[in-house]
């Protein structure tokens, strides 16, 4: 996925400032993911043996887990989807009606608990 999709992908991005964080999933932390991810982002790698070290067990820092997720599943299973096809159209409406002034108050969220540490 990592060569097929996402590097191809962020060729048709400026990637000089952005950072790349995952969990220390087994599959996210093997020699040859970290080297594949390393020559991309450099320096700008948080994870397990990357060139910043993920904090364990950091959902408090982490967007996706103390918001995206949580926010998401609510809407998606408001209407209790009864089929498969019902719940990834779910998944995918609730996903693309996120508003960046949403992304913008989560963004700023996470600032501030970046400063108690």
């Amino acid at each position: 996925m990592i060569t097929n999709f996402f590097i191809p992908e962020l060729n048709n991005h400026d990637v000089q400032e952005l950072w790349f964080q995952q969990n220390d999933a087994s599959c996210h932390t093997a020699r040859a993911t970290i080297d594949l991810l390393k020559d991309t982002f450099g320096d700008r790698l948080i994870s397990r043996f990357g060139p910043v070290n993920w904090p364990p067990r950091s959902c408090d820092l982490t967007p996706l887990d103390y918001f995206l997720w949580g926010y998401v599943k609510s809407l998606v299973y408001a209407d209790k989807p009864q089929t498969l096809d019902h719940l990834e159209d779910n998944i995918r409406r609730v996903i693309a009606d996120i508003r960046p002034q949403m992304l913008e108050k989560v963004i700023e969220n996470w600032t501030s608990r970046l400063d108690y540490i």
